[in-house]
């Protein structure tokens, strides 16, 4: 999952973007409710889940013994 991944789901639950407290850091994206950090927090654990399984989808059309490979690749990437 990238940043923009991230931004996008955050700003897709209604969170809004405030401004950083140094100028060197990242802006703080704020929730609202309660409710839109649910929104957010189920739209990663969608977004996740969606790459679970095309990993899972890949490791099955792999032989057996390249399988934990690919799992500890999956971190790499």
């Amino acid at each position: 999952m990238t940043t923009d991944d991230i931004i996008r789901m955050a700003r897709a639950a209604g969170m809004s973007e405030g401004l950083p407290a140094e100028d060197d850091l990242p802006a703080v994206w704020t929730p609202i409710s309660t409710a839109e950090l649910e929104r957010f927090a189920a739209l990663v654990a969608a977004a996740e889940r969606e790459e679970c399984a095309k990993v899972a989808a890949w490791i099955l059309k792999m032989p057996e013994n390249d399988v934990s490979s690919a799992i500890r690749a999956r971190g790499k990437s």
